[in-house]
This record gives structure tokens, C-alpha cells and sequence, in this order.
């Protein structure tokens, strides 16, 4: 099976392979796919820059890519890694670190 990209960019969710913890959700085009694909690192594609985006370029912190698993739909992609430092900008292992506070009503 191959991504379907006809309906444009694709959620990625990674994941620590070892951990099975999610380490942050991106998004990928058919174009840092393949990338992903040739390197064995991850690569995406960044909505705010509108450019690829190598991860780990400029932080070091790469993913080295263990598995990719397709959903359904072939619409999201599950990536699993293993990471080189900490997954989030923040410097967190994971960009899931905030509770959200539940109100009762």
C-alpha cells in the first residue's frame, strides 16, 4: 500500500519505537515522504514555513526511522523511531507534556 496524497498532506504521528510513547504529530507531502523513504530519518513538511523540513537539522536531534505503518484510509501515517535527543522545540523528550485541566460541570 502507498500513501494517498491526492487529498494533500498527510498527519504523521511518531512514535518512539523502543517506548511506544508519541513523540509529536507533523505533516508530510509526497515529496518528504520519499525523502523519508531514501534517508531513513524523518522529514516534513512545515505549514508555517511552507518548506521541507529535515528533522533534527538544525537541533540534531534526528529520528532514525524503524517503521512505517499506513492506516486505512491511507491517509495518516504511523512513524516509528529512534530518536536522537528530545522530539519537541521545548527540549521535551516528547511535545506531549501539558495536561489539559478537565473542568466539572
Amino acid at each position: 500500500m502507498e500513501p494517498d496524497f491526492s487529498k494533500g498532506l498527510l498527519t504523521t504521528v511518531v512514535q518512539d519505537a523502543k517506548t511506544k510513547d508519541v513523540l509529536m504529530v507533523a505533516w508530510m507531502n509526497q515529496e518528504s515522504y520519499q525523502k523519508t523513504l531514501e534517508s531513513g530519518q524523518t522529514w516534513f513538511w512545515s505549514r508555517s514555513r511552507q518548506e521541507l523540513w529535515h528533522k533534527g537539522e538544525t537541533s540534531g536531534n534526528f529520528q532514525n526511522v524503524v517503521d512505517l505503518t499506513l492506516d486505512c484510509d491511507e491517509d495518516t501515517l504511523l512513524v516509528k523511531v529512534d530518536p536522537v535527543g528530545p522530539a519537541c522545540h521545548t527540549g521535551h523528550r516528547s511535545c506531549f507534556f501539558q495536561p489539559v485541566s478537565q473542568s466539572k460541570e
